[in-house]
This record gives structure tokens, C-alpha cells and sequence, in this order.
């Protein structure tokens, strides 16, 4: 097993330009998976695993281990490299703090509309031009039981650290595919998928909506909504009814509302 100890190693610099940097994310087709729970989603949902980084003593609570003992605690059957670190190298490299002593390499997969693989009367959430990472992060855990996100006109990078971890490892677990706003609603339009847009906007409640066929439900950004082009391809913009002054709410909390109302037509299969 190869061991690090000196936190200027070439492989610690990779972590450190993976974790900050997309445009090395794309370049190399990897990405950083940070924690016991997130590398087992990741390896469940089908990701490669190329390489897992260990400090023994957080993860183990000893340094005698082999790379056997680290498959079985991540309940992992695939057997990538095993390199152990220690406690200096690791702290230098942890994203955050509690991440359980292990970070893995792992590639990226194809975010193409095409290698979409959906049921006949699929549920869709859509987010359009979300900016933040945290937001994205949120979208997807709270669309775990959609059949695919699809993110139109990305603004960011799927695989940022802040992504997977507001995520909770469901960026792993959710089919999930990006394309232009125009490729999008191609895609739905081929599909036969009907979109219900969220927006202000000559929109009907969103609870005398029929989401029992195939239906794509897109949400935007807090700051600036939809795109008059999402708008338009839409058979139906829909509003969430409030009371008081406020006329918005975390993009989050709406997605949530919307696939709950979804799955409530469904009988939430």
C-alpha cells in the first residue's frame, strides 16, 4: 500500500486543484468524493472509483489496516488503490471536518440528454440557470425520488465540493443530465413529457395540475425566475398560493412543495 506523509506530494497537489478548480474537474474527468457515506453513494450509483485516500487513525482509529479492511468498511465491492495519508496530509486536504478519514478519486459520468434512461410517465425536475452550490446541492436532495434532474443552462460545475455536499451524496443517486434551455424542451418536446413552470407569471395553482403522465416540473432562480423561453415551451406556468408580502421563496423549499403535490397524485410510487 502506498503511504504519503509529506503534504507537497503530487498527489495531494491534485486533490487540492480538483477540489478548487472545474475547469481541471473537466479537463481530467474526475472529480473529489469526500466521506464514508458519499463514497459508498458514489460507488452504488455506479461511479468509478479510481483511488481512495485513508487516514488510518480517523477512519480505523488505528494504523495497522489493508486495503481489504477499507472495501469492507466502505461496503464497497470494487477494489480501486488504496493509499494511506497521514493525519497532516489528511487534515490539508479534508474539504471539511467529520469527513471520516477517507477521500476517494472518482470519474465522472456523461451528462448528456440522450443517456437519460426514463420510465414511461416519468417525474422531471428541472433547474434553470441555478448559480449557487448550495441551492443546486439542495435541488437534488430534495428531488431524491424524481426519476432525473436535469439542469438547463448550467452556470456551475455538477462535481463542486459544495454540490456534493448540500447534496448529501443524491448527486450520486439521481439520474441527472444538462443541456441549453432550447435542448431541454427539445428533449421533453420528443419525449412527450409535458413542463409545468414555476413562475409568477399567467400561471394556474399548482395543486389543480394533473402531474399523472409524464411531466417535468422546471423551477430558476431566486433572483430573476424562469426564462421567458422555459416560460413559453411550458403547457402550463404554475404557482405555489402565498399569504403575506412576500412573493418568493428558496427555490429549494418551491421544488419541494411541487414534486411532494407530484408524488401525492402518484400515490407516491
Amino acid at each position: 500500500m502506498k503511504h504519503i506523509s509529506s503534504p507537497h506530494n503530487a498527489i495531494v497537489r491534485q486533490v487540492e486543484q480538483l477540489q478548487r478548480k472545474s475547469k481541471i474537474r473537466r479537463k481530467e474527468g474526475l472529480f473529489i468524493v469526500e466521506g464514508h457515506r458519499e463514497i459508498q453513494l458514489a460507488a452504488r450509483g455506479g461511479f468509478e472509483i479510481e483511488k481512495i485516500l485513508v487516514c488510518g487513525s480517523i477512519l480505523f482509529a488505528r494504523e495497522d489496516y489493508t486495503a481489504v479492511d477499507v472495501y469492507q468498511k466502505l461496503g464497497i465491492e470494487t477494489q480501486p488503490e488504496i493509499i494511506s495519508v497521514t493525519g497532516e496530509v489528511y487534515e490539508k486536504i479534508a474539504y471539511r471536518s467529520g469527513t471520516e478519514g477517507c477521500i476517494a478519486f472518482a470519474k465522472a459520468k456523461s451528462l448528456s440528454l440522450s443517456d437519460l434512461q426514463l420510465t414511461e410517465q416519468p417525474l422531471i425536475l428541472i433547474a434553470e440557470s441555478v448559480e449557487k452550490p448550495g441551492n443546486l446541492g439542495a435541488l437534488l436532495r430534495t428531488a431524491a425520488n424524481v426519476d432525473a434532474v436535469i439542469i438547463a443552462n448550467p452556470t456551475g460545475d455538477l462535481y463542486n465540493p459544495n454540490v456534493i455536499r448540500s447534496s448529501l451524496g443524491c448527486v450520486f443517486t439521481v439520474p441527472t443530465a444538462m443541456g441549453t434551455t432550447r435542448e431541454v424542451t427539445d428533449f421533453l418536446n420528443n419525449s412527450s413529457i409535458d413542463l409545468y413552470a414555476a413562475t409568477l407569471q399567467s400561471s394556474e395553482r399548482y395543486d389543480v395540475i394533473d402531474y399523472k403522465k409524464g411531466s417535468a416540473i422546471a423551477v430558476g432562480t431566486e433572483a430573476t425566475g424562469l426564462s421567458e423561453e422555459m416560460r413559453a415551451a411550458a403547457t402550463s406556468n404554475v404557482i405555489i398560493p402565498m399569504s403575506g408580502e412576500i412573493d418568493s421563496m428558496n427555490v429549494s423549499v418551491s421544488a419541494a412543495i411541487l414534486i411532494f403535490e407530484a408524488k401525492r397524485q402518484r400515490d407516491f410510487k
